[in-house]
């Protein structure tokens, strides 16, 4: 369903203790290139204790667009899936149950210029869309980088092989949350982001995809985010490179076993229009490892293709085992390299 011409733009970002980068952002998202008179900027703080209230009084009433903050319960522990959700909720209640485009971002990031109109863009096509994090100082972070590369040509190769509609040309492998654009209307479709204390973003995609909503990841819509080493939260980006820091070997899940899943996905999109018929299940059964009653019994549950492919095919049974970031850029070379044998 297209959006509406009018429809509403909103942001919703959680802070905790970011006086300092809040300026920043807010610089950020005043030079977007979108009109800013309509625009909303909801953020919501979380048991801040640096000054980040009086900053936000302070600063709020030049800014261009209309800000809206709202302070959480003092001494709560972290925890970026309960923050994210509260800051969405401010920006939800500002559409009063309509639709909306509606943007998240966190406190230490930076939008580039064209974010929101990149983000619009997306939408039009798609009902959740996640962009492309570009990490501050990233060169001094080169297996970070290494990593990051690999989830790209990962996911790249997950496009060759269950290609979908909505999907970006230039597409990633990024989920966070400091960057994505959703649908208003999807948001509450899904139950939005869960209390969880972290991985709540990649959780959100996950879950509208599951729902048969179309997830889109776009290289278009850009974010730049700190490389810094001390996180609000455990499981983040700044554990992962304090790891790294420390000396930590990345071990990643095999190949083999993501390119098994996809290739069975892009199997079920195909066979779900022709359901009905017996040797179709039985066939879809046969692959899967599953019988064709199985098979019929989640079709029916599934609006669409993309939810049936998401929910009927199983995690892969071979090849599950984690193998180290050589191995893994090496398993990626054999399957791109078999798909144009096949191709040619």
């Amino acid at each position: 369903m297209a959006l509406p011409d009018d429809a509403p733009t909103v942001l919703c970002i959680p802070a905790r203790d970011e006086a300092a980068m809040l300026p920043g952002l807010l610089a950020a998202i005043a030079g977007q290139s979108v009109p800013l008179t309509t625009l909303r900027v909801c953020i919501y703080l979380d048991d801040c204790r640096d000054g980040s209230a009086d900053l936000l009084d302070r600063i709020g009433p030049d800014l261009p667009f209309r800000l809206s903050v709202a302070r959480g319960p003092g001494a709560s522990a972290p925890n970026a899936g309960a923050a994210r959700r509260a800051a969405l909720a401010l920006g939800l209640a500002l559409l009063d149950g309509g639709e909306g485009m509606v943007f998240t971002t966190d406190a230490d990031s930076r939008p580039h210029r064209d974010w929101i109109a990149a983000g619009r863009k997306a939408l039009a096509v798609a009902d959740m869309v996640a962009g492309r994090i570009l990490r501050i100082d990233a060169a001094a972070d080169p297996l970070q980088g290494r990593i990051e590369a690999y989830y790209d040509r990962l996911h790249r190769y997950r496009r060759i092989v269950d290609p979908v509609a909505w999907e970006a040309r230039d597409t990633h492998h990024f989920s966070g949350g400091a960057n994505i654009a959703l649908r208003a209307s999807a948001y509450r479709d899904v139950g939005g982001f869960l209390p969880l204390p972290c991985g709540e973003d990649a959780r959100l995609l996950d879950d509208a995809a599951r729902a048969g909503l179309r997830v889109r990841r776009d290289g278009a819509m850009r974010v730049e985010t700190s490389s810094r080493r001390q996180g609000r939260i455990a499981g983040g980006l700044a554990g992962q490179l304090r790891a790294l820091d420390e000396g930590a070997t990345p071990m990643m899940a095999d190949p083999r076993g993501a390119a098994w899943q996809w290739r069975a996905q892009a199997a079920a999109r195909r066979a779900f229009m022709g359901i009905d018929r017996v040797d179709v299940r039985v066939a879809l059964g046969q692959r899967l490892g599953l019988t064709a009653d199985h098979v019929l019994g989640v079709a029916r549950d599934c609006p669409n293709a993309e939810a049936f492919a998401m929910r009927v095919v199983p995690a892969p049974r071979d090849h599950a085992g984690p193998v180290t970031l050589a191995e893994a850029e090496d398993g990626v070379s054999i399957l791109e390299r078999e798909w144009c044998e096949i191709a040619a």
